[in-house]
């Protein structure tokens, strides 16, 4: 497994939309948490974009999960971040 961490970038004029959609992303991102997918996620307090931490076994993995998130077809983010993560200290 390799961890993965994903900038997403927020259109401030989309707001409204991204607040139509969030309940099923989020209900989605909690499928990926218990299923040991996702190890940490959430929004800037400026709201311009958010940031998720992913231990998949590859990129295409990734990939296929960030293609399923309800966001994905809604047009609500820019991917700005996609890179596997070395951390130094390790996640609890």
């Amino acid at each position: 497994m390799a961890l993965y961490v994903v900038q997403l970038r927020f259109d401030p004029a989309e707001f409204d939309r991204r607040m139509e959609v969030r309940p099923a992303h989020r209900e989605y991102l909690t499928e990926l948490k218990a299923a040991g997918k996702l190890v940490a996620a959430g929004p800037f307090t400026d709201q311009t974009g958010a940031l998720l931490v992913y231990d998949v076994a590859d990129e295409a993995e990734l990939r296929d999960i960030l293609a399923k998130d309800p966001y994905t077809p809604a047009g609500i983010y820019e991917l700005a971040t996609l890179a596997e993560w070395q951390p130094l200290f390790p996640i609890s």
